[in-house]
């Protein structure tokens, strides 16, 4: 695998951190390794990487049972309830809980569950998940009420021609996330941010970005 992609993003974030008057070690990277191979994953490892992002539970699944047992998987995708026992135990952290039925299903299992991010619908486009931003404080309850660990937001803004057009709805989930967070709940992450607006993402608070185009192919 070509690593120059995966550099000139670690080089990026370097750069947009202090632009934003941020410190980088706020700032995770989760290499969004769906679709690729063991191999690619293992290269990133071997770099010193160990934040990878998944969002089918078969494929996840899968490659836990291939990879070191030091890293952190994030689900990213939407899940539905039936497939939350194949990646439960091996979840650092699940980005996309969008309803009531998917945090019940996630307390069920051995052990403390794994924390979560609420997934907001920040643009409310019909063809994707995410609770609506007005319904998002009745969902960090009952997850609470249930015993989860909601540890802040998540959210995929509609896509735009250019980075730019992404700011607002980042705007709109940082200032989501500072009506909600609460002493006991603080909400502290913001996983918001991908391939083509990671850099306006950071500027606006991300502590979580997804990349993966930009990541594992170097043309990005």
């Amino acid at each position: 695998m070509d690593l120059a992609g995966y550099h000139r993003v670690i080089e990026r974030v370097g750069e947009a951190a202090p632009r934003a008057g941020r410190d980088l070690s706020g700032i995770t990277v989760v290499a969004v390794s769906k679709g690729r191979t063991v191999a690619e994953i293992e290269a990133l490892y071997s770099e010193g990487h160990r934040d990878f992002g998944e969002n089918r539970a078969g494929e996840m699944a899968e490659k836990v049972g291939q990879l070191p047992d030091d890293i952190r998987w994030n689900f990213v995708g939407s899940l539905q309830s039936n497939k939350v026992r194949a990646i439960r135990s091996s979840t650092y952290l699940l980005h996309s809980v969008d309803r009531a039925s998917l945090a019940k299903a996630w307390v069920k299992g051995l052990g403390q569950p794994p924390p979560i991010l609420i997934q907001v619908n920040i643009g409310s486009e019909e063809q994707k998940g995410g609770v609506e931003p007005g319904q998002a404080s009745d969902l960090i309850g009952q997850a609470v009420e249930l015993g989860l660990d909601p540890q802040g937001l998540m959210a995929l803004p509609p896509l735009g021609v250019v980075p730019e057009d992404s700011r607002r709805f980042f705007v709109s989930l940082r200032e989501l996330r500072e009506r909600l967070a609460t002493e006991a709940h603080p909400l502290g992450h913001l996983s918001m941010g991908m391939t083509n607006d990671f850099e306006v993402a950071i500027e606006e608070g991300a502590s979580i970005i997804r990349v993966g185009r930009a990541i594992f192919d170097s043309t990005h």
